[in-house]
């Protein structure tokens, strides 16, 4: 009977390793962690790149850089919640760098001008109020574009003031992204104080004393009932201690006004962006209103060195689908601003929650790489599959689980790398694991930044190792 037991146990190991590692390496590592109630057995297999293969102009371009120290390595991260917050792509961005040399802080967008989270690289702060739409609505008109969240106003006295916390990403320049590519901001580094002196009519005040009468105090001051009763709109003569009389008088004196003005510096632009170049290493600058313009509008802003290496721009909205960016034909169009060199895409949990199958979800997917290619953005893309989650904190999410295979499946013939974060974190029944090591909130939807931050490192130790085996010679 033990050797029965024994037999279905291999059994089950090896339908499992067959269904969750889908993976060219021999290794895998058997997680013992309880899941939900079962006694499912989690595989975790080798953590790798899926047809890696397609990722070998990126890897071309990273060696070169890496040989000569030289040039820019541009990767844009897109995707949805997770990535807004940029707690994941910060841990890539600072992992990469550290191998390749750092490039500068890449895209950045004032999320709390939109009134919601963003990354804490970088802190913005504005005099006056901005209207904001999210690509998660239906479209109807609004400036949505770069960064999935469209900003702007119609006041003419605003300033924006970025200043950069993470003496890292200190940068020389700076690219501002707009509507049609709009010269809408001018920039400045400091503000001066203007004081102007003026003359204007000096105050004098009474305070009206016991026994005092309107008579005595208007002969104080040299003038005439009249006047003072007409200065205080007085509708006869009585007056009670302790009230203020305000004094009517030619006299005048003079008036210190001061006020702040920024000094605008000159602002380049190309087919793409606006953009300052500064000479010195900045943490600091202000978008100001072009003087000439009515209405502004701002979709990003690129933060470069200069410093060869990698800029790892993320690009994130709450509640975000493949859809949601698919109905915005300026996301495409200012995409090519950022001259990606790899494109990674984290979209397909919020798509779950609105129970989209499988096939529905895989053409957003594949209309989301074709308006790449109508972009001209023939650049590698790897996909990373949407990880482990529970529906009502109970049930597998298992549209989660098709969309990752429906994924790894279309890879060869889409000719897409993908990263299976959803094997990575346990698959199928992974949630109660996850939980347990305290990577997951009490939703059981989102991650904790635990989580998401050992996604960050997953996904960072994969491409790093697709990357020693192309220098190898290896392909995967």
């Amino acid at each position: 009977m033990h050797k029965l037991k024994l037999f279905f146990y291999l059994i089950c190991l090896v339908t499992a390793v067959k269904s969750y590692a889908q993976t060219d390496s021999l290794f895998v590592e058997i997680d013992t962690v309880a899941a939900i109630d079962t006694t499912e057995i989690i595989v975790i297999p080798d953590n790798h790149i899926h047809n890696a293969k397609t990722l070998k102009p990126f890897f071309e371009k990273l060696s070169f850089s890496q040989q000569n120290k030289s040039g820019k390595i541009n990767i844009v991260h897109i995707g949805d919640s997770h990535i807004q917050a940029d707690l994941m792509t910060n841990v890539i961005r600072k992992k990469l760098q550290g191998e390749f040399g750092n490039g500068g802080r890449g895209f950045i967008f004032p999320y709390s001008l939109a009134k919601t989270n963003g990354s804490y690289n970088e802190r913005f702060s504005s005099n006056r109020s901005w209207e904001s739409y999210r690509n998660i609505y239906p479209v109807i008109g609004n400036p949505v574009g770069l960064s999935g969240i469209g900003l702007w106003t119609k006041n003419k006295d605003f300033a924006i003031e970025i200043n950069v916390k993470d003496s890292s990403y200190g940068f020389n320049t700076i690219k501002i992204i707009t509507p049609k590519n709009k010269d809408l901001f001018d920039v400045a580094t400091a503000s001066k104080t203007i004081v102007m002196e003026s003359s204007v009519p000096k105050k004098i005040t009474h305070r009206i004393k016991k026994g005092e009468a309107v008579s005595i105090i208007a002969e104080k001051y040299g003038i005439s009932v009249s006047q003072l009763k007409k200065a205080n709109n007085l509708k006869s003569n009585n007056i009670r201690a302790g009230k203020t009389l305000k004094i009517p008088t030619n006299e005048m004196q003079q008036k210190s006004i001061s006020r702040s003005e920024f000094i605008p510096l000159e602002v380049q632009s190309d087919a793409l962006s606006h953009y300052y170049k500064s000479e010195t290493v900045l943490s600091k600058i202000y978008l100001i209103p072009n003087p000439e313009t009515s209405e502004f509008a701002l979709n990003g802003l690129v933060l470069e060195n200069n410093n060869p290496g990698v800029i790892y721009s993320s690009i994130g909205v709450n509640g975000a689908k493949f859809s949601d960016y698919n109905k915005y034909p300026l996301f495409f169009e200012q995409l090519k601003a950022l001259q990606p060199d790899m494109i990674v895409l984290s979209l397909g949990t919020n798509e779950t929650f609105d129970k989209m199958v499988s096939s529905e979800y895989m053409v957003q997917l594949n209309l989301f790489l074709e308006n790449l290619k109508a972009q001209q953005l023939n650049v590698p893309v790897l996909i990373s599959t949407p990880p482990p989650s529970l529906f009502k904190r109970k049930f597998p999410n298992t549209f989660a689980a098709d969309y990752s295979e429906n994924i790894l499946k279309s890879a060869e013939t889409k000719g897409f790398a993908v990263w299976d974060l959803y094997s990575q974190f346990g698959g199928l029944y992974g949630v109660s694991r996850n939980a347990a090591k305290g990577l997951m909130s009490g939703d059981r939807v989102h991650y904790s930044k635990a989580g998401y931050e050992k996604q960050g490192n997953l996904l960072s130790e994969a491409l790093l190792k697709a990357y020693s085996n192309f220098k190898s010679g290896i392909e995967n």
